[in-house]
């Protein structure tokens, strides 16, 4: 048996054998430069030169072939020690990117616990002390843990202003139209006592704008270049209702609604509220108009932080205006807010300001079809003003307004109409449809902005223009350029040549582009 395996894989190791030894033997003859001397000797003696011209080109031939296949290895030997010494590297920058990763995690919890010292103002042994306290003390039942001081600091401060002996008490002056309303925040913007310094002037439109917009949504874009006064129009708003407005700045970080509303600290046990939930808390308390400015608000992605804002104003009922702050309730928690859960006060408006400029994203469909963009491009001329006092207004009067103006200036059938069959128009040349928001939108802004002193036909032109044609930029704009000059005709032909002036200085702008 011994013999049969021996001769047996005798057979095989045979074959391997031959094939490295040919392999071997065909590299020796291939650079067997005596046994090339001797052949050329060999038949050298009876040529000619014809024949020494050939036999010089073969051996050129040779020596090319022979240096080609030697740069062949080492060039392959080369590259395999590189990829061998790329990888090395490549590990090397691998574990190094893994220890980062775990000193950053260890440099953000150290984070979290010094912020969370610098919340409570306790230090260290004041942090031991109030978290031994709350371990200590425990509840029959189902409650665990009795935390005698709130995790709301701010709020909790809030409670006690204004149900104190010296809660604040406001007298509102509720005899006033729309269109006094928007005339007095002009002149009050352009001469005031509190700040007779700052002259704001701003066109009556845009104001009327501001304030029909304010009847339709509760987010307002102010967008166009920088310094025609888009903050410092809601900053003027504020003192003109005799309730400063909150301006948060938005920074390029922003990515989820911690940033609006701010966090539960799991270390210090306690909420890290922002100044803009401060503000939304304390208008819970008072009728008084809240706005609440995001400055540069498209430096981030608006629809990441301020998605859950977009859907809760979206909701039907204001009831459903709630967000989850904490997963559960605590008995010493604020007294708006119940069970984690915390109600958005009716009575608050947000503004965005928007530069739209390379430094800045592009704002989303999402958020412009829930909000109400106005473009400020341009500052007013400066006009005389008689001395404005600040105005407090109640927002129940406010929307009693706008429900009124609803009421009386409904928009036209006439008009209705018109948009319905623009909506086929736009559908079958541009592929583009308005939507029932966008209508819903119309029927709210329009009689408001009538009311204001504006014309149903500008309110219509305004709600086109920024509704619907601003769409007409995320299209190719080389294909439809011949439909736009036919879109023009239409809008002359339906509402007479001399209106919807802005729809066409729009499409003009665009037509331009190509």
């Amino acid at each position: 048996m011994t013999d049969f395996i021996k001769d047996f894989l005798g057979v095989l190791w045979g074959g391997i054998s031959e094939i490295f030894l040919g392999i071997f033997r065909g590299i020796y003859n291939m650079f067997n430069f005596p046994n090339y001397y001797a052949t050329f000797v060999k038949y050298s003696s009876t040529w000619t030169g014809g024949n020494w011209a050939v036999a010089i080109l073969i051996v050129l031939a040779v020596v090319i072939v022979l240096v080609g296949i030697i740069w062949l290895v080492v060039w392959g030997l080369v590259r395999f020690a590189g990829k061998l010494r790329s990888r090395v590297v490549n590990q090397d920058l691998v574990d190094e990117i893994h220890n980062l990763k775990r000193q950053i995690i260890k440099l953000n919890q150290e984070k979290d616990k010094i912020l969370g010292m610098k919340v409570t103002g306790y230090g260290n042994e004041g942090l031991l002390e109030d978290t031994a306290d709350e371990n200590a003390e425990k509840k029959e039942g189902e409650e665990g843990v009795v935390h005698k001081e709130s995790r709301f600091y701010k709020l909790t401060e809030v409670d006690e202003i204004y149900n104190g002996p010296n809660a604040p008490v406001r007298e509102y002056d509720d005899n006033f139209t729309l269109e006094q309303l928007c005339d007095r925040i002009r002149f009050y913007a352009a001469n005031n006592p509190e700040r007779p310094w700052r002259k704001l002037y701003y066109e009556i439109k845009i104001i009327r704008l501001f304030i029909a917009s304010m009847a339709t949504s509760r987010l307002i874009i102010l967008q166009g270049i920088s310094g025609t006064g888009k903050t410092s129009l809601p900053e003027c708003l504020g003192h003109f209702f005799n309730n400063p407005t909150t301006i948060t700045s938005v920074q390029p970080s922003w990515r989820d609604r911690t940033e609006i509303f701010g966090y539960f600290n799991e270390f210090t046990k306690r909420f890290n509220e922002t100044e803009v939930l401060k503000k939304m808390y304390e208008a819970t308390y008072t009728n008084d108009v809240y706005i609440t400015v995001l400055d540069e608000m498209n430096i981030a992605r608006v629809e990441y932080y301020f998605a859950e804002m977009l859907s809760i104003l979206e909701m039907p009922s204001r009831a459903q205006w709630i967000i989850d702050l904490v997963p559960s309730g605590w008995p010493s928690d604020p007294i708006h807010i119940e069970k984690g859960r915390f109600r958005l006060p009716e009575n608050m408006w947000y503004v965005g300001t928007a530069n739209n400029d390379d430094s800045t994203f592009a704002i989303s469909d999402k958020v412009y079809d829930r909000g109400m963009p106005i473009n400020i491009n341009s500052k007013a001329a400066a006009f005389d003003a008689p001395l404005t006092e600040n105005f407090p207004v109640n927002y129940k009067t406010l929307e009693a307004l706008f429900a009124k103006a609803q009421e009386e200036h409904k928009v036209s059938d006439e008009n209705l109409k018109k948009f319905e069959e623009m909506d086929d128009y736009v559908i079958e040349h541009f592929r583009l449809a308005f939507g029932n928001r966008i209508v819903k939108q119309l029927r709210e802004f329009v009689p408001v902005y009538v009311a204001c002193g504006g014309t149903e036909i500008d309110g219509l032109d305004y709600v086109l223009c920024n509704k619907i044609l601003r769409k007409f930029e995320s299209l190719n704009l080389g294909f439809i350029r011949d439909e736009i000059d036919a879109y023009i005709q239409y809008l002359s032909d339906h509402f007479g040549e001399e209106n919807m002036s802005e729809c066409k200085e729009y499409l003009m702008r665009l037509k331009k582009l190509f």
